[in-house]
């Protein structure tokens, strides 16, 4: 049997969540790693077994030497773009963490760099295949909710700032919005169908980050980035997305998502609010209540889930390997992140200059 070559670029934290997925693979050889940091991609490599890997401390000479089928990028997100689009030069097929980017410009480069190469690059949304998630976006394909008008989502940590190459804006690019915000957008986006953002107010804070009552005073020190974001985004189709997502607060949670239709609407609780990192939608989410009338009475209807215990991890490097092997598009396209990504570039502008900036998208996307 013919193995996908794959290289892992970044051998950071996330890589060996990656690293975990494929070592469940038989269709599937790591054949190097690379990080700039010098001895690392060989550490990361020899923890996994994989003496015969190369590693690098150039992506470049990597991919010029390798040249593998297929690479994870698990690099600071701040590179994303650069990695992303040195892979596909090189005739690559990418999966990227998330999120895609920091800036719009570099996401659509990185379409751009996608269509020239006639490679797929995949975004690693690992909520998309949880079962719970999968039956939000079942509940409103099904129509039941009437046309969808205003959706609230958001959520957070009461105390949860990362730490490590997370709170610096020259490595992360942003902070909260982006580490566990870009999970909201998706999970609600994803399940309406992607509608492209038209405008953007926003406002960042960063009260608790610089803080050495809440932030160890060797962090607070460094801390660059937002641990609070809120933001109010027009839709297209006339929807409203009110935004609010949390590092640190003093509140166990933002609230319930929720999303409203002239028929019903549905309410998505937290996995676990009272968790001090709860209330993330990096994973799963509680319970979901359909609210509508019947017989003219307003009611409730409880939303019957089951909890199949997905490995989401897996699945979402798995999807990405099938889509390589059987010729598929890619499973979570750059064309629907890219109002992802428009709607975080819009938040970071908008709160920078303390107006509503309009988001401006090519037409041939």
């Amino acid at each position: 049997m013919k193995k996908l070559r794959i290289a892992i670029i970044g051998t950071g934290g996330i890589a060996h969540a990656h690293m975990r997925a494929y070592a469940q693979m038989e269709d599937v050889e790591i054949v190097a790693g690379s990080d700039l940091i010098p001895g690392k991609a060989r550490a990361f490599l020899d923890e996994f077994g994989l003496t015969d890997a190369k590693d690098y401390e150039n992506t470049q000479t990597m991919l010029d030497e390798m040249k593998p089928d297929a690479v994870s990028v698990c690099t600071y997100n701040s590179t994303h773009a650069e990695c992303t689009i040195q892979a596909l030069r090189a005739g690559c097929h990418v999966l990227l963490e998330k999120p895609m980017t920091v800036h719009l410009d570099e996401a659509l480069e990185i379409m751009k760099a996608e269509k020239e190469a006639g490679k797929i690059v995949t975004i690693g949304f690992q909520p998309r295949y949880d079962s719970r998630m999968r039956k939000i976006k079942e509940v409103v394909d099904s129509g039941v909710l009437g046309k969808i008008y205003y959706i609230q989502t958001g959520g957070g940590r009461r105390r949860g700032i990362p730490g490590s190459t997370f709170i610096e804006k020259d490595l992360a690019g942003v902070g909260a919005l982006a580490d566990i915000g870009c999970y909201a957008l998706d999970m609600v986006l994803n399940a309406i169908g992607y509608p492209k953002p038209l405008t953007v107010s926003a406002s960042a804070y960063d009260y608790f980050g610089k803080n050495p009552k809440y932030t160890p005073e060797a962090d607070a020190k460094r801390f660059s980035v937002d641990d609070f974001s809120a933001a109010f985004i027009r839709l297209e189709g006339g929807i409203t997305l009110d935004f609010r997502m949390s590092w640190a607060m003093h509140m166990n949670t933002t609230g319930a998502t929720i999303i409203l239709g002239t028929d019903a609407g549905l309410r998505i609780e937290p996995a676990n609010p009272e968790s001090l990192w709860g209330g993330a939608w990096d994973g799963s989410c509680g319970d979901v209540t359909l609210f509508h009338d019947q017989f003219g009475t307003p009611t409730y209807t409880p939303v019957p889930l089951t909890d199949q215990g997905e490995d989401r991890f897996y699945l979402k490097v798995r999807s990405f390997v099938d889509a390589i092997l059987e010729g598929k598009p890619a499973p979570i396209p750059t064309s629907q992140i890219i109002y992802n990504q428009a709607i975080i570039d819009g938040i970071i502008r908008s709160s920078e200059s303390g107006h509503e900036v309009a988001v401006e998208l090519p037409e041939n996307l």
